[in-house]
């Protein structure tokens, strides 16, 4: 079955990773897409309907005319709990047993394809995780286009795992081999990427076992997106341009930078966050003076010690500023996180901590100075949207990319070390609140916001970029 007749409407299946930081970004493409036109069947798994049912009411996945939700199972046992869900068990599941409920899923939306109702499916947009995808969109003839959630030089940065296998940087021998120094070994002459040390590669590389599943997952999805039509890259021209030309030139289909998305997607009614948002975050930061708050949040999947947590909590009471402070439930390692009693007492005339916040509205308000983060794509994004400087504490995969570009190339960021301290935490925050390299990094903060916002204005380069996609790839016939 081929594209539908000219007139037809266009019908599109988005397909999120199982993750809150990729459900958004896909979240806002399939509204951008229903704003153009498009039919949209957004497909969660089972365990994350049943989360936004439970943090949003049944409102939330009601759908509006012309965008409706669906689901497929993720293989894994039933639970109710309200956690990310193990990295390693999910990806291995979602790729061994999801492809039957998806085919079946796709043949059910065609059978019940109505003049009246929903038009058959036309396309499908699936997150580069799901690529289990792929081989269904072949079988049905339809274009098939990746949405990469994270960056174009984390993608890069996957696709060169093989030049460190070749230059016998990895697979590392033993895990005592990943001192400082090691990590700090320069590497040179990598396309598309620059002033890369090891340690800056996505993180999947430092297993020491040559057949880490992980490891081959990312390599295996990021070599096999050449199969796709186009990719999708969450990003803009000024901000990634070197890499995303080394993504064309490593043999990947056209390329389209459409971001930041939040900058270009519709709002609406449709939120999906898996997490209660506590919206008394806004009502507190209104009274406070501009650029006197720290923002902490390390997103939705980075866990830490107790101990860390603890060393976090005394160098935000250390630093004397306010603080907005997300601790998820499932934030400390196999515990729930407790902080300090004394901590709590000395700091609740200036600190408020929540389990979860609209983060975009937190980072646009005036009175955030800076944004303590683990560097996750959506809120390295969202940090340059709203002007913010950042202090980086990255834990896995991209993050340590992304943070390397935030402090290196693109002067808007500080790094904490993994080992980290409250000292450290406190004089950062001073450095990045009131200290010269702070001014500096606030100044690149709002430089990169007006690009942002010119990337995705009318004639913008991811807005033109949009129109192209919908053209060229995702509704040709229809486009006039």
């Amino acid at each position: 079955m081929g594209p539908s007749a000219p007139g037809e409407k266009a019908h599109a299946v988005c397909l999120p990773a199982a993750f809150q930081g990729h459900i958004i970004p896909m979240l806002d493409l399939a509204k951008m897409l229903h704003a153009r036109g498009f039919h949209v069947t957004f497909v969660n798994t089972e365990y994350n309907h049943a989360r936004l049912v439970r943090a949003r009411g049944a409102a939330a996945v009601a759908g509006v005319p012309g965008f409706r939700f669906d689901t497929i199972p993720d293989g894994l046992p039933p639970s109710d709990n309200d956690v990310t869900q193990d990295v390693l068990s999910l990806c291995k599941s979602l790729t061994e047993t999801c492809v039957g409920p998806f085919r079946r899923l796709l043949a059910e939306l065609n059978d019940t394809a109505t003049p009246m109702g929903h038009p058959p499916v036309t396309c499908i947009v699936s997150d580069n995780v799901m690529d289990f995808s792929m081989e269904a969109a072949r079988e049905l003839g339809l274009p098939y286009v990746q949405l990469y959630t994270s960056s174009a030089i984390s993608y890069v940065g996957v696709r060169h795992y093989r030049l460190l296998f070749d230059r016998g940087l990895a697979p590392i021998k033993d895990v005592k081999q990943l001192t400082n120094e090691y990590l700090d070994t320069p590497v040179e002459d990598v396309l598309g990427l620059r002033n890369m040390r090891f340690k800056d590669f996505p993180s999947f590389i430092r297993s020491p076992a040559p057949d880490d599943y992980m490891l081959h997952f990312v390599l295996g999805i990021a070599e096999r997106a050449v199969g796709a039509s186009a990719m999708i890259v969450n990003t803009f021209g000024d901000l990634e341009e070197e890499a995303v030309a080394a993504m064309e030139a490593l043999g990947l289909p056209k390329v389209y930078t459409i971001g930041p998305l939040p900058l270009l997607a519709p709002s609406s009614s449709i939120s999906m966050s898996l997490w209660k948002q506590q919206e008394e975050c806004l009502p507190w930061l209104d009274d406070k003076e501009p650029g006197s708050v720290v923002y902490a949040n390390f997103g939705s999947i980075t866990v830490m010690t107790n101990e860390q947590l603890v060393e976090f909590a005394w160098g935000l009471a250390k630093s004397g500023r306010h603080f907005l402070w997300i601790i998820r439930p499932d934030l400390a390692k196999g515990d729930t996180a407790v902080l300090p009693s004394e901590f709590s007492a000395e700091t609740a005339e200036r600190g408020l901590v929540a389990s979860w916040c609209p983060q975009q509205q937190v980072l646009n308000h005036p009175a955030v100075g800076a944004f303590l983060t683990h560097s996750g794509w959506n809120s390295t994004l969202e940090s340059m949207c709203g002007g913010v400087p950042v202090i980086s504490w990255p834990f896995f995969g991209d993050q340590q990319t992304n943070c390397r570009y935030q402090c290196n190339e693109w002067g808007v960021g500080m790094e904490i070390d993994s080992d980290v301290r409250r000292d450290a935490v406190a004089d950062l925050i001073t450095e990045v609140m009131e200290g010269e390299s702070g001014k500096v990094m606030k100044k690149k903060a709002q430089e990169w916001k007006e690009k942002a916002v010119t990337a995705t204005k009318s004639g913008g380069s991811s807005h033109r970029n949009f129109d192209a996609l919908i053209r060229d790839v995702l509704a040709p016939s229809r486009s006039g």
